[in-house]
């Protein structure tokens, strides 16, 4: 692979993609040979902001067309939410591999198809759960790992993020059909988070609430859980909080508790008096030029080149989405438990 570049693309030209296109830019293995969108010139536009020549590269505005450039190996999908699964499909049956924007689907059914497809294609996708290559959230998971605050009896992780016009996909998101759900549309972050730090879960049971009539589907909801490990937790999902972007990890062990980059470890520090604090970068911005997105494609390219799958691959969110619409089913029920997983084998 040294002497040959991996074509990469995006399509999808909303806010999130200028940050996929300046994360391929960066990596010296790729090359950014194709964009697509619905209208051209905001492709365009979304390689000037990434630095890069749009005359330099393909632009497409019909999906497959991009997807039978041979140049193409790597696409991202960048898309509304509602268009993922299709995309999904489409990519994985032509071959290349796929970073799909979050969440990748709405229902169990298309979650099934889309992991057939991919299957059966046998390409390498990495869902973007990007926080995982966040400072804060890299040092929680290499204490953990160190035993700092021994099993895990309670976990609480918050999505707590205020959205309103000033978003480009204003207009899809607060609808029912395109935008999902709180929890699908950003609270699934939270989600991953849960299931990173503190195990697969078991069972949720949720309330919904919220005060923005603008959404068609509750903007807070808030769901109890049990892990598959017998601990327990909270995660919740606000998109009408009044307040600057929140995401809260408060992690309960047996010996220590972790609060952000906040450590209660007398493991780890003997006759401990305080709370120590890890100086480092937290997860605390919606703003997606924040994001670690350098980390996530780079990862996705040795996944490729060393023929192994990502943790954060399609098979693994399949199991974060499950929890999702297990948590909006519940709350539509009033909060009647609901058992997981959804999908068997």
């Amino acid at each position: 692979m040294a002497d040959k570049k991996h074509g990469c693309a995006i399509f999808g030209a909303g806010w999130v993609s200028t940050e996929h296109l300046k994360a391929y830019a960066a990596d010296p293995r790729c090359e950014v040979v194709a964009a697509g969108s619905r209208k051209a010139d905001s492709a365009r536009a979304r390689l000037v902001e990434a630095g890069l020549d749009p005359d330099r590269v393909a632009i497409y505005t019909d999906f497959e067309e991009l997807l039978a450039n041979d140049r193409v190996e790597i696409v991202s999908i960048t898309t509304p939410n509602h268009l993922h699964p299709e995309e999904t499909i489409l990519a994985a049956q032509a071959g290349k591999h796929i970073c799909i924007e979050k969440p990748v689907a709405h229902t169990v059914a298309d979650l099934k198809a889309m992991r057939e497809a991919v299957r059966e294609a046998g390409v390498k996708t990495v869902v973007s759960f990007v926080l995982h290559w966040n400072e804060s959230f890299q040092n929680t998971k290499a204490l953990l790992a160190a035993g700092a605050i021994g099993d895990i009896f309670y976990a609480e992780v918050d999505y707590w993020h205020g959205v309103d016009t000033w978003y480009g996909g204003w207009e899809w998101c607060i609808t029912k059909e395109k935008g999902g759900s709180s929890f699908l549309f950003g609270g699934c972050h939270a989600v991953d988070a849960a299931r990173w730090f503190a195990g697969e879960i078991a069972e949720v049971a949720a309330y919904a609430g919220g005060w923005d009539q603008r959404y068609e589907y509750p903007a807070t909801v808030v769901a109890t859980v049990k892990f598959v490990s017998g601990a327990v937790g909270k995660i919740a999902s606000s998109l009408d909080i009044q307040a600057p972007y929140q995401f809260n990890v408060d992690l309960l062990g047996t010996e220590g508790t972790i609060r952000d980059n906040r450590v209660w470890s007398p493991k780890l520090f003997p006759g401990q008096k305080s709370w120590v604090e890890i100086p480092t970068i937290l997860p605390d911005s919606g703003d997606v030029e924040h994001h670690p997105f350098e980390g996530e494609i780079s990862h996705l390219v040795d996944c490729i080149e060393k023929d192994e799958e990502s943790e954060l691959n399609l098979e693994d969110a399949v199991k974060t989405h499950e929890v999702c619409i297990a948590v909006d089913s519940s709350a539509e029920q009033g909060g009647e438990v609901v058992k997981l997983p959804l999908l068997r084998d």
